[in-house]
């Protein structure tokens, strides 16, 4: 069957509440450590790079640092790689977010080195996230080593058993019991990232209580059709 993904269309976005690091727990504390606590808030000027394969939670990450900045009520700038037009450097950011690093056009380079100058000018931080380490980017020398001059951690996607335990305890949280055979399904037939699974959970649960059924495969099918 192939393998279908679902915009959930869910209010809650990427938090580092809702990240599950499992082998990632180091880059959490560090950017729970960059970010403070708010009334007690240094934060370094030293550049922070997020690097690893697909469903590794980079993009998570620095969105959810976005959104802890917003609760503190600052704002950063963000440049990725599905942007056509960058916003001018403000001044007033906390920091500077650069997604997919990696993936760049010549365009986007130029102002995410603008930005990386600026930034550092004014002791500002840049977070960073690619798909490769730094010394393997394929983009301008003056950025690809401005990337890779501060902290840098490899990330690593969940293990399927991870998965497993991390979904078994959310359901056990919500007083949801999971059978083999439905977490067979979740992960064969849907989006295999943690996010996209968790979010998956919330529905099935909302649909259980609505119909008063117990979750099983004929249930998510049945979701599935009135979705």
């Amino acid at each position: 069957m192939q393998q279908l993904v679902l915009d959930m269309g869910l209010p809650t976005g990427p938090g580092l509440a809702n990240y599950f690091p499992g082998p990632n727990e180091a880059a959490l504390a560090h950017l729970k450590l960059w970010l403070g606590r708010a009334g007690d808030i240094v934060r370094t000027p030293v550049p922070t790079y997020l690097w690893g394969g697909s469903a590794c939670g980079k993009t998570h990450l620095l969105k959810a640092v976005r959104a802890a900045l917003q609760e503190q009520g600052v704002a950063a700038g963000w440049l990725d790689a599905s942007a056509p037009v960058a916003p001018e450097f403000d001044e007033s950011w906390a920091c500077v977010l650069m997604d997919d690093v990696h993936a760049y056009s010549s365009a986007q380079q130029q102002v995410a080195f603008n930005w990386f100058v600026h930034a550092q000018t004014l002791q500002m931080a840049v977070l960073a996230s690619g798909g490769l380490p730094p010394a393997d980017l394929k983009l301008r020398d003056d950025l690809r080593t401005r990337l890779g001059g501060g902290h840098v951690f490899a990330l690593q996607a969940l293990s399927e058993t991870e998965r497993r335990a991390v979904l078994r305890q959310a359901a056990d949280a919500r007083g949801i019991f999971l059978s083999d055979e439905v977490m067979d399904f979740m992960l064969t037939r849907f989006s295999r990232d943690l996010g996209s699974l968790m979010e998956l959970l919330d529905l099935m649960d909302g649909y259980a209580l609505q119909t008063q059924r117990a979750i099983t495969i004929p249930l998510i099918k049945a979701m599935m059709d009135n979705a």
